[in-house]
């Protein structure tokens, strides 16, 4: 590349002078080109570069036309990071993958024939086309899913016969109750129906001896006696014989698709068991096939965390409950598993986030496992089998009540439990007796509470009388002003005795 600007690349006048092969020419010039050996080595060559892999012919080719000696080191251009990179490791030189690479390149693959003297552009666009075919073919016979196709494209071809079926069976069922309405109610089995009315066909011909034909296909005597005797008192319309002909061929080809039905599920149990054998086992084939399928891959079944497992199939229902802000969904495709079928209402959403769980484990190891088996899948169902069975009656198996530990690290065997109880029931009898005598301590305990209580009362009334003389000293101004109050009011209402009166009474005292 001579010179090129990076900003006026971009802008679409230069774009389009990319088209021009002259001025093409003025920015690019072929320096080096090397071409394949043979087909095989371009194949092997395309296979390296879509890995990101350098290979030897590049790298040859590299360091014989790289200048990587000189004062300015040179940029190579690369259209895929990838091998970018890998380039960036393996030269010291500058790597550019954006920008104005994609422009040139483009030029490059547009202008090719005219820069390689001898290529004409039908010859490259025959070898570009050839080197196309062989590189698809290749992905194709080495694809890594190829196992797993044929289950998703059954398992969906499986949901299509069902519906396909039930519906020519409904259809069936209007045709042929004009002619004979009450055998709809005797028979509801849909392939079963059809049967019947591809033997039956003019309910007038019916006779004792059609009888042991009837019990073949409905397999009880009292029904295909019912059959008879409807037959013979029937309200429907007569029929032409050529509408009973296209009645009798319309049913034959649904008992035929009912048949083709059966097979398929027979083949798809095949296929899950080579492919995924302990996902079957744990939670059926049709299940494992349908979450295979919505998953895309068994591989990507695997790299999926338990909890985007348990809500495979219920992205809309999830994504309306984080919009409207409401509850999230407990499970999707899972929930046609017999497990959360027997599960109660409030235990639904444990075993199903425990089975997503066994689920996940089951799929990772059906993935990167080398030898097919289904030990692990049975393992896992016996494991939820006993979750559940914890979660209805609260009782845990017994070849875990053997393994179960306490707190101690003691085994929690029955014999260690029957120790316990013996344990706690002597302790409760001691408790029993400790608790009179500690009532007896308490009684005496407050008496001794009392005494304490009497002797400080006395010891702070000696205190009182002792300070009632600096009493004035002590209490405040306003106690003393109320002191002397009171002793001013005594003084005056007490009169005072003359001395000879006081003598006089003393006189008194002493004679008596």
């Amino acid at each position: 590349v001579k010179e090129v600007e990076e900003i006026g690349m971009l802008l679409p006048q230069v774009e389009e002078s990319v088209l021009s092969l002259a001025k093409f020419n003025s920015m690019v010039s072929l320096a080096a080109f090397f071409p394949f050996k043979s087909a095989q080595a371009a194949l092997e060559n395309m296979n390296a570069i879509s890995e990101g892999v350098v290979h030897a012919d590049l790298k040859l080719f590299l360091e014989t036309n790289l200048p990587l000696s000189g004062k300015k080191k040179p940029s190579l251009g690369v259209s895929d990071a990838k091998i970018g990179a890998a380039l960036q490791e393996e030269f010291t030189i500058s790597i550019q993958t954006g920008g104005v690479v994609a422009e040139i390149t483009r030029g490059v693959r547009l202008h090719f024939h005219s820069l390689v003297k001898g290529l004409t552009a039908l010859a490259a666009s025959k070898a570009q086309l050839g080197l196309g075919h062989s590189y698809s073919r290749a992905k194709v016979k080495f694809n890594v899913n190829r196992a797993d196709n044929m289950i998703i494209q059954s398992i969906a071809l499986l949901d299509q016969l069902d519906k396909d079926i039930n519906t020519f069976s409904m259809r069936v069922r209007e045709w042929y109750g004009y002619h004979f309405p009450e055998l709809i109610k005797i028979v509801s089995d849909n392939s079963m129906y059809c049967r019947l009315a591809q033997l039956i066909g003019n309910r007038k011909e019916l006779s004792e001896e059609s009888l042991e034909s009837l019990e073949e296909v409905v397999m009880d005597n009292a029904k295909a006696q019912s059959i008879l005797e409807a037959s013979r008192s029937s309200m429907g319309m007569d029929i032409s014989p050529i509408d009973l002909i296209n009645i009798e061929r319309f049913s034959n080809r649904v008992v035929s698709l009912a048949s083709y039905r059966l097979e398929l599920q027979e083949y798809l149990r095949s296929k899950m068991s080579q492919v995924a054998p302990n996902l079957a086992a744990l939670i059926g084939e049709v299940v494992g096939a349908r979450l295979i399928s919505h998953a895309g891959s068994l591989t990507n079944l695997a790299k999926y965390p338990a909890s985007t497992v348990q809500i495979l199939g219920a992205e809309k229902a999830l994504f309306r409950a984080l919009k409207t802000r409401g509850n999230t969904p407990k499970y999707g495709l899972i929930f046609h598993s017999t497990f959360i079928g027997r599960a109660a209402a409030k235990n639904k959403g444990r075993i199903s986030r425990y089975l997503a769980n066994k689920c996940t484990i089951a799929s990772r190891i059906d993935c990167f496992s080398e030898v097919p088996t289904s030990v692990f899948g049975d393992k896992l169902r016996e494991q939820v089998e006993e979750r559940l069975s914890f979660y209805e009656t609260g009782d845990i198996p017994r070849k875990n009540v053997d393994v179960m530990k306490d707190a101690n690290g003691e085994a929690d065997t029955p014999v260690v439990k029957k120790k316990k109880k013996k344990q706690a029931a002597e302790e409760m009898e001691v408790q029993a007796e400790e608790t009179p005598a500690a009532e007896n301590g308490a009684e005496e305990t407050s008496a001794k509470k009392k005494k304490k209580r009497k002797a400080e009362a006395e010891v702070q009334a000696e205190d009182a009388a002792a300070t009632d003389n600096g009493a004035e000293e002590t209490e405040t101004p306003a106690k003393k002003k109320k002191k002397r109050k009171t002793e001013t009011v005594e003084a005056e209402e007490t009169p005072e005795i003359p001395v000879s009166e006081k003598k006089k009474k003393k006189k008194k005292e002493a004679a008596d």
